[in-house]
């Protein structure tokens, strides 16, 4: 298994010769096999994933069944619910993004590949992107059942959209910190968590006016929070995420 790891990370080292020219079009091709390589472990391994979806779902339920006899509507706790459980099951899949390439001895592989670092971090983000994003869908869904609350809003699903890329954007950087740490499972959701705070209450705003209904000009002030917080911590992580590894 950590020899099938090894080949995909030498698919990113690719002759110099081909990378040479193309700018940004060979930039993206780095990024994407970064990505494509932790897809391909998912779909082999399927361990963030079902992790991910398992604990959301449990943790949704248990929501649901500690809420029912104190609540008299559902929609008062949906908003809170929803962003609490995206933000706790992603946790579980940020800490495998790196955490894995240490278990299986593949970290430094990749780290002396012949890409940018900052291409590593991009393609990370997007798997943990597309993990979540999936994991939410899973979320959105079984919220449905439970509180009967229709969560799949055109302006909700596009917040929920924003605070996910913002999350996993500085949730990849913090993953990256903690990867060589014995203790990032915990290290991990102490140093995320506090900084998601923004995210979290623009998250639960913006899903609450759109569940009461309201319209977008009351909605706009928290999209243009989340997006602010992702185009802000985005840009700083990949400013930083060479400093990370440049004793490595």
């Amino acid at each position: 298994m950590i020899g099938v790891e090894r080949d995909e990370t030498k698919l990113i080292a690719r002759p110099v010769s081909m990378r040479l020219g193309g700018g940004m079009l060979a930039f993206l091709r780095k990024v994407w096999a970064v990505c494509a390589k932790d897809l391909r472990a998912e779909l082999r391994g399927r361990e963030v994933f079902s992790t991910m979806t398992s604990f959301s779902v449990l943790a949704v339920l248990t929501f649901g069944l500690a809420f029912d006899l104190r609540v008299p509507r559902s929609e008062m706790i949906a908003p809170g619910v929803l962003w609490v459980v995206i933000l706790f099951g992603g946790v579980l899949g940020l800490n495998r993004s790196f955490g894995a390439e240490v278990d299986r001895g593949t970290l430094p592989a990749l780290l002396l590949a012949p890409v940018d670092r900052s291409a590593i971090y991009f393609g990370k983000l997007l798997a943990n992107l597309a993990f979540t994003l999936a994991t939410t869908l899973v979320i959105l869904g079984v919220m449905f059942f439970i509180f009967d609350v229709n969560m799949f809003h055109p302006l909700n699903v596009l917040g929920v959209a924003l605070g996910i890329l913002g999350y996993v954007g500085v949730g990849t950087i913090f993953a990256a910190l903690t990867a060589s740490s014995r203790a990032r499972e915990t290290m991990l959701p102490i140093l995320l968590l506090p900084v998601m705070v923004p995210v979290f209450v623009a998250g639960v705003g913006l899903t609450a006016g759109v569940v009461d209904g309201k319209t977008f000009d009351d909605l706009r002030q928290w999209l243009g929070i989340l997006a602010a917080f992702d185009l802000i911590f985005v840009i700083v992580a990949y400013l930083l995420f060479d400093l990370i590894w440049e004793d490595a």
